[in-house]
């Protein structure tokens, strides 16, 4: 073991807060990246909604083949849908932010009661498929994306332009 002097620690500590400091500053911007100042609602439903896909779209494509089918995997990423179906997204539709950068149709803000029905919908889908990935039972599993899914295309159908960037 090195003796090491007070000095010596000290300096060792100061290094290491602030390449910890730097580490950090260095990945905020990383983090916020997606955020728009002028936009934030947009941004906020944007963000949202990719994070539901990236972790939706693996349990799908390892049904389909195009993944290897992982037990684990699978229940990690239901318990992630089930958490990201807990934050409440519906306050990111607040009056007058169908304006700006967005592919949410302006029936939202006219059929909130609904949108809300199908958002809870989507809710309960997220709770079927992380009991169904618990099972560890595939079949179960595919029943509940089907269910899920179902539950994301009503809203896509009503309330998603198709002719927005992608």
């Amino acid at each position: 073991m090195l003796n090491r002097s007070p000095r010596t620690v000290s300096r060792l500590r100061t290094v290491l807060a602030a390449s910890l400091t730097a580490a950090t500053i260095a990945t905020v911007p990383v983090a916020f990246s997606h955020m728009d100042r002028d936009e934030p609602l947009q941004s906020f439903r944007q963000s949202y909604f990719t994070l539901v896909a990236m972790n939706f779209g693996p349990i799908t494509a390892m049904l389909k083949g195009d993944m290897p089918w992982d037990d684990a995997k699978v229940l990690s990423l239901a318990e992630d849908v089930k958490a990201l179906s807990t934050v409440d997204v519906l306050r990111a539709f607040a009056p007058g932010s169908d304006k700006g950068t967005t592919r949410a149709k302006p029936e939202i803000w006219d059929n909130s009661d609904d949108f809300a029905e199908k958002y809870r919908a989507f809710q309960a889908s997220a709770d079927t498929l992380l009991d169904a990935a618990k099972s560890g039972d595939k079949s179960a599993v595919g029943a509940a994306v089907k269910e899920l899914g179902g539950a994301c295309k009503a809203c896509h159908d009503e309330y998603k332009s198709k002719d927005y960037l992608y």
